[in-house]
């Protein structure tokens, strides 16, 4: 038997669920939880507001933790050896999504707490090729975050092929935005922090970043027109596009991985300056391997805060109230 915390419905709290996962599956890997990162998605999948939540639900997708065992097939992967799990926990590794290493916009792809129980438990599975080995310089309790926002923020520099001498700007700082200053910053590239919120300058600056501009402030923004190779949108809020995509350069990319519900925006400065607007949802088992990689290396983490999983119902008070410095870790207890 697994145990965990689950929620009955979209009002209720997270209360202690035992489960039994049945039979470990060909291809699987089962990991005991060690830390596991709380992430937003968790709070709306409780709230059922993508409409595909299955109850009780047992949310955490954000996962740290060794390997404890491994069903049949399974190769490459050793019990004891430290790995994470994100948002994707399995896919048919065989469609043309997967084989061009696109296996997270497979159709047949499983979200880790989409019709299964995620991490806010003491143990979880994943196939194997989803659980991504932790390489040695850093430590468990700062990866789980990496793994759903790490990743997130992390593709759209390899998809977008943004070189060292770009001009990168970083929309929001918050959960995934903070990580995105670090990954640019490392990157190579001249990094602009925007947020409406002044005091984040200091701590912006910290995180990497060359600039600041409120985005508060039309004229701030105005000025920076012609700028940005690409601006990187990290929140849900609806924003001025226009005002956006006049910052970029001929050519730049306005990336969105803040799942605002809709964009309006003028036509011709895209058609003139070639400038597009695109997003991405977090990335593939190559790219997840590349983005833990490349924090060793750089020796790249998320601010944290921690809870005991036995608190989980002050820690998703604490992020619904959006008081998170600037992810939130469960640790055990």
């Amino acid at each position: 038997m697994f145990h965990g915390f689950a929620a009955s419905s979209p009002e209720a709290d997270w209360e202690a669920f035992e489960f039994d996962p049945g039979p470990l599956g060909y291809d699987e890997v089962e990991v005991e939880v060690e830390y596991c990162g709380i992430c937003h998605s968790d709070l709306s999948m409780k709230k059922n507001e993508w409409g595909m939540t299955s109850y009780p639900f047992v949310g955490g997708h954000e996962v740290a933790g060794r390997i404890v065992a491994l069903g049949e097939g399974v190769e490459g992967l050793e019990v004891g050896q430290r790995v994470g799990v994100g948002w994707t926990s399995a896919s048919c590794l065989h469609c043309d999504q997967c084989l061009s290493g696109y296996q997270n916009r497979c159709l047949q792809a499983q979200g880790t707490i989409v019709g299964r129980h995620g991490g806010f438990a003491d143990r979880v599975r994943a196939q194997a090729a989803w659980t991504i080995p932790i390489p040695e310089g850093l430590d468990s309790v700062d990866c789980g975050p990496l793994f759903c926002g790490g990743l997130t923020v992390f593709d759209p520099f390899v998809e977008n092929n943004i070189l060292p001498t770009a001009r990168v700007a970083v929309v929001g700082i918050g959960g995934l935005g903070h990580m995105a200053l670090k990954f640019a910053r490392a990157w190579g590239c001249e990094v602009t922090a925007l947020s409406t919120s002044p005091d984040k300058e200091e701590e912006a600056r910290q995180m990497g970043a060359h600039h600041f501009l409120n985005s508060r402030d039309s004229e701030a923004l105005a000025a920076a027109a012609g700028s940005f190779d690409m601006v990187l949108v990290t929140v849900n809020a609806p924003l001025d596009w226009d005002a956006y995509i006049n910052t970029l350069r001929p050519g730049g990319k306005l990336h969105l991985v803040g799942a605002a519900e809709k964009i309006t925006a003028t036509v011709f400065p895209l058609i003139l300056g070639q400038r597009s607007i695109g997003g991405s949802p977090t990335g593939g088992i190559v790219r997840a391997k590349e983005m833990i990689d490349f924090c060793a290396r750089h020796t790249i983490k998320p601010l944290i805060e921690t809870f005991p999983m036995s608190e989980l119902n002050a820690a998703m008070e604490h992020l619904e109230a959006g008081k998170a410095r600037y992810r939130i870790v469960l640790t055990p207890g």
